[in-house]
């Protein structure tokens, strides 16, 4: 989750892309904006379409809408607020049609994720569950980035993947500084670079296993059931997309360990000792964990469950309904927890006596959930005025059925793509135009649509690709030649396994029809 969130205080340059480049080029985004509005009337009063005077304004507000969010003119939820004030001012729509779809059930569903995981970090539950993974795997080298790896893939399906690699890091870190002592004389730098970039591409394929694991996937189940009428489930999504993550986690660390970074680092007993060290160093589970845990594989197993359990209690169950419940479920609880606070926490109040209580929401992104308002409602407004009907009519006409070279095209404009805007914008911006496409096509729009909103998830090469690819970037031990190497082999096999893998479970065996 959260690709588009902040990423530390040494990295708040106004959101990911910017990685201080755009100061290098003198970007000045306020001239810029004025540009583009005076752009954008002349084109409103040129009216080159010919186009009916709503249809003109809709045009207009759209392209006003996604320039700002690619060049990041003001920060992507002040962007996505403004069809508030600007589609009731222009008759696009009123008020309380463009309102609506802020509130749309997904959006909820997001904030339950957004409550579970807050609770989980801040009683270190994902600490513990990292730490777990590494003492079972082991401690050659293979084995500790395959330990890095399944712990990172494993948190962040339920965490962003912003605060998974920010938690991870640390432990990364302090690992590879015992492994130079514990191997004298001998270089390690290459594992370095193997383990920092494994752990920030395992975040990343992480999020793509379940709904709430990133934005992206959020933003495009919410269009797939306001645009298309299609409800994608909880455990439908991941019994499509877990399968694929879990290859593509695996196709990533064979060509890891056997192409681009072999190591022949032996077992280490220094560095067993100090992983299971860091693990005891947290004592027994505490209460609140415990509790925790418990909302959490509830949670889940409700999600998972929810279709065989709706038949037999007769309850209308959903997942929205479940994520609030779960994150309203953690205000209500008691923490039982004792005056000592979790190892690493800071020192709870007296009255902290609830598994959260709302202070704790403050390290929310609240901007992400604006965002999903605001792109559903600008889809509605060029649904409504013919706009995305033509879009896709015309792109269809390129290519008259969908086969598998449409859906590795599709896949490879929206994963470059994304190394240079925002993944979760770009799926906001081309769900409705690919979903207009594959339905002009006649064919299931999940087809295309999963390929793209995965595939912009993937994004491997630069720093300002994702959130975790700029933190492990900041380590300053990762070469900008070697990101770009390794970025580029795991955006081609995000490419070919991600089009291979929805083909195949989608279009052979009609998984998502109807």
């Amino acid at each position: 989750m959260g690709a588009t969130a902040d990423l530390s205080n040494g990295w708040s340059c106004s959101g990911k892309r910017s990685f201080c480049i755009l100061q290098a080029m003198s970007f000045d985004k306020h001239k810029t904006g004025l540009l583009i509005a005076v752009l954008l009337a002349c084109y409103f009063f040129w009216n080159p379409w010919k186009a009916a005077d709503i249809t003109q304004i809709t045009i207009c507000l759209a392209l006003f809408m996604i320039s700002f969010w690619i060049l990041e003119i003001v920060p992507l939820a002040v962007t996505a607020l403004s069809p508030l004030v600007l589609f009731p001012l222009s008759g696009v729509s009123d008020i309380g049609s463009t309102a609506r779809h802020y509130a749309d059930p997904i959006i909820f569903l997001f904030m339950g994720g957004f409550f579970i995981a807050l609770a989980i970090e801040k009683w270190n539950l994902h600490r513990r569950m990292a730490l777990t993974i590494l003492s079972i795997t082991g401690s050659n080298g293979n084995q500790i980035l395959l330990g890095f790896m399944l712990s990172t893939f494993s948190i962040s399906m339920w965490l962003s993947n912003t605060a998974t690699t920010m938690m991870m890091l640390p432990i990364v870190l302090s690992v590879l500084s015992v492994l130079e002592k514990s191997n004298p004389g001998k270089s390690i730098d290459r594992f370095s670079i193997s383990a920092l970039l494994g752990t920030a591409y395992a975040s990343n394929i992480g999020g793509l296993a379940t709904i709430i694991g990133t934005p992206p996937n959020v933003a495009f189940v919410a269009y797939a059931r306001e645009q298309l009428g299609m409800e994608i489930s909880f455990f439908q999504w991941m019994l499509i997309c877990t399968p694929i993550a879990l290859l593509l986690l695996g196709a990533i660390y064979w060509v890891f360990v056997k192409v681009l970074f072999p190591n022949d680092l032996k077992h280490q007993e220094e560095t067993q000792h100090f992983i299971c060290a860091e693990k005891e160093a947290l004592g027994p589970w505490r209460t609140p964990e415990i509790r925790t845990f418990a909302v959490f594989i509830l949670a889940a197993v409700l999600w998972i469950l929810k279709e065989p359990l709706a038949q037999i209690t007769g309850w209308n169950l959903h997942d929205s309904m479940i994520g609030m419940g779960a994150g309203l479920l953690l205000f209500v609880l008691p923490s039982g927890m004792d005056k000592n606070p979790p190892s690493g926490n800071k020192t709870h109040e007296a009255e902290d006596d609830r598994l959260l209580i709302w202070s704790d929401t403050s390290r929310m992104n609240w901007g992400v959930l604006l965002m999903f308002g605001g792109g559903l409602t600008l889809a509605k407004a060029m649904e409504q005025a013919g706009i995305i009907a033509d879009i896709g009519k015309h792109l269809s006409a390129w290519s008259p059925e969908v086969t598998i070279v449409t859906v590795f095209l599709v896949a490879t404009v929206s994963i470059f793509l994304s190394e240079l805007m925002s993944n979760v914008a770009q799926v906001i911006v081309m769900a409705p135009i690919i979903g207009s496409m594959a339905l002009s096509m006649d064919q299931d729009p999940l087809l295309l649509g999963l390929s793209m909103t995965l595939s912009a998830s993937c994004a491997g090469m630069l720093p300002m690709g994702t959130p975790p690819n700029a933190i492990v970037f900041a380590s300053g031990k990762i070469p900008l030649k070697m990101m770009l190497k390794a970025g580029l082999i795991l955006n081609l096999i995000s490419i070919v396994l991600i089009s291979l893998m929805c083909y195949w479970i989608i279009q052979l065996s009609g998984a998502g029809q109807g």
